[in-house]
């Protein structure tokens, strides 16, 4: 049920992504596709400008009476085809020596792309240049316009007025620019769009299901150590409930109760509530610490002082089981940090009572204190049983037990560890365990080192 809840999840995720993703690509493709032609367009004016305004400006030189084509016209356009008389319907522009290749503004142009039509003041066609093709006279207010040729290609062409020497209104030019290049360039640009955005959304959908996994990975093994959580949770918080419930069963099967008894049945169920209490304040203990609202009281706290006072403390109890503890303090300077007491103690102590618990008679256990460039590093060696390496990975989880029948011996519900690295990250430190099976553990902690006591760290 889970998985199918996931897997809708991801779907959801993944589809929600693609949608965005397509959406934004085909935005992009439009605005890319209106900024090619912008750029042709511009591209195309411009030389369709120059052209226009060399000819205008070539052709009003010789202009005199309105309406008459001067024929020294003919000199700067020889293949100019005035109306009435018989001309070619396409001239040869390759082999003419005109005004197309006398002129450097015009010599690199595509002759053929262009028409030229000069009318009268009324708008009636006088001659034609260049490439014959069958137009509408359109003369208008607008200076530039499109027009379609009977064959549905598309021409963006000029209309400028020319007037005589005396500035008298001679007529009209019309220079057009052929647009079936550009066309079949921004059919092909649109055929690879059409092609290429599917495709592409097929792809976007298979790398959004798959980002979608990597998203939901995490999530999911959130979820799972949630599951493993609260599974181990309420097995440790059912084992001494299930102990306390049997000693009540097998106390009221007796036929008589002795004052001895009774003394007994009620030390067995101290000691199990005593363990279901204490189970229940590390849970909420690794709640605070790990949500941050766990109260504290941060001062300046001398390590030195710490480390010797945990020596001292715990040295009856290694000793009780034949294990030696010692200090090797390697600053001769105290090092102090900003911290709770109880918290620094709480996180030393948890690493020292697991050394004794897994350290066989006759070891040691060492507490190593030395100063870092930033940081306070503070060790815990011993010489106990050590961890696989398959298990070093997993030491700082939650109701996690290398040795599952030794941990239930000494009591011990695998929360030490998780505490331990939650005080640590508190104050922005590490904690990290190196480990050899047979030959002993060491656990390294990092704190940061306030350099000299200051008054503010004082109050």
């Amino acid at each position: 049920m889970q998985t199918g809840l996931f897997n809708r999840s991801r779907l959801q995720l993944a589809g929600w992504y693609a949608l965005v993703m397509s959406l934004l690509l085909s935005l992009v493709g439009i605005v890319v596709y209106q900024v090619i032609i912008r750029a042709y367009m511009d591209s195309i004016d411009r030389e369709l400008e120059t052209v226009a305004g060399t000819l205008n400006t070539g052709i009003e030189l010789y202009l005199k009476q309105p309406g008459r084509l001067e024929p020294f016209v003919k000199k700067l356009l020889p293949d100019i085809c005035l109306i009435g008389e018989s001309c070619p319907s396409q001239p040869d522009l390759k082999h003419s020596h005109s005004f197309w290749t006398d002129h450097h503004m015009l010599n690199k142009i595509h002759q053929s792309d262009y028409s030229i039509r000069v009318l009268d003041p009324s708008g009636k066609l006088i001659a034609v240049s260049g490439s014959r093709v069958d137009l509408p006279l359109t003369i208008g207010s607008q200076t530039w316009q499109f027009v379609v040729d009977s064959e549905g290609n598309r021409f963006h062409q000029i209309v400028s007025p020319l007037h005589t020497s005396d500035n008298q209104l001679w007529g009209y030019l019309q220079v057009g620019r052929s647009l079936k290049e550009l066309d079949s360039r921004l059919a092909a640009l649109r055929l690879a769009f059409l092609l290429g955005l599917p495709a592409t959304i097929i792809f976007i959908g298979v790398s959004s299901w798959w980002l979608a996994g990597l998203a939901m990975r995490p999530i999911h093994h959130s979820y799972q150590q949630m599951q493993r959580f609260t599974a181990d949770a309420a097995h440790e918080l059912r084992t001494p409930l299930t102990a306390i419930l049997a000693t009540l069963d097998s106390t009221r099967r007796l036929p008589s109760l002795t004052e001895l008894e009774a003394r007994d049945t009620l030390k067995t169920i101290e000691r199990q509530v005593n363990r279901f209490f204490e189970l229940v304040k590390d849970l909420l203990l690794l709640s605070r610490l790990e949500q941050h609202t766990l109260s504290a009281n941060p001062q300046l706290l001398c390590l030195n002082e710490l480390m010797n006072d945990l020596v001292e403390e715990f040295s009856a109890l290694a000793e009780a089981v034949n294990l030696k503890l010692i200090a090797e303090i390697q600053s001769h300077k105290p090092l102090y940090i900003f911290a709770d007491e109880d918290q620094i103690y709480r996180l030393v102590s948890n690493l020292v009572v697991n050394a004794i618990q897994y350290t066989s008679s006759s070891g040691c256990i060492t507490l190593v204190l030395e100063s870092g460039e930033r940081y306070a590093i503070i060790e815990v060696r011993d010489t106990g049983i050590g961890i696989s390496p398959e298990h070093l990975a997993h030491v700082f989880d939650r109701f996690y037990r290398v040795n599952n029948d030794r941990s239930r011996q000494t009591g011990n519900a695998g929360l030490g560890l998780s505490i331990a690295r939650a005080i640590v990250e508190t104050y922005g430190g590490s904690i990290r365990v190196k480990s050899e099976v047979g030959k002993g553990s060491t656990f390294t902690i990092q704190l940061p080192l306030l350099k000299t006591p200051t008054s503010e760290s004082l109050r």
